[in-house]
């Protein structure tokens, strides 16, 4: 008997050893200032409305900022008004479009937008799978919002490429990241 057990521990750990080998250990790297926006569909308003936004930020100047969820305390009441406060100023600086992102489906994002009084300042953008979240590295495991979320940022992009990105440190505080603190 305790040959067989000896015979299956030995049998587990060689299977578990050669499985851990076989997996690729590559370590996704969070985008930074200089880098290329991803080549990434998000949507505006419905499902059948994507949004590339590698498209979207070719020949611009764009502000993207994330936020970990449309509805949430944080974001609604001090994220999002700090972009719309701001939009005019920040557009008359040269600003081509302001584009806010969230881990939430599109209907979701285009009726926070609607509450908001969005249409025609900010661009609300969903990322339904976080998929644009995951390619650039900035997910954040919030169990009680549903899991992985995006982190809070801000950054500017001019024609594809990140010229400032301003991570919140904690990935959810409101500091760095509010309008007041891009520069342009």
């Amino acid at each position: 008997m305790n040959s067989m057990l000896k015979l299956n521990q030995f049998s587990l750990r060689t299977v578990s050893q050669l499985f851990s080998r076989s997996i690729s250990t590559s370590k996704m790297v969070q985008i930074k200032e200089g880098d290329k926006i991803p080549n990434v569909e998000l949507y505006e308003d419905s499902p059948g409305n994507k949004i590339n936004i590698s498209d979207l930020t070719a020949n611009k100047k764009v502000i993207l900022f994330a936020v970990p969820g449309a509805f949430t305390p944080g974001c609604s009441k001090t994220h999002l008004p700090s972009y719309i406060e701001k939009e005019k100023d920040l557009k008359a600086s040269g600003v081509d479009e302001i584009v806010c992102v969230s881990v939430n489906d599109p209907f979701v994002m285009g009726a926070w937008g609607t509450n908001f009084n969005t249409k025609g300042k900010i661009r609300m953008l969903a990322d339904p799978n976080a998929t644009f979240t995951k390619a650039v590295d900035l997910t954040i495991d919030l169990a009680p919002l549903g899991g992985v979320r995006s982190k809070r940022y801000s950054m500017v992009i001019e024609n594809g490429v990140v010229k400032t990105l301003n991570v919140e440190p904690d990935g959810t505080g409101l500091s760095c990241s509010l309008a007041d603190h891009i520069k342009v």
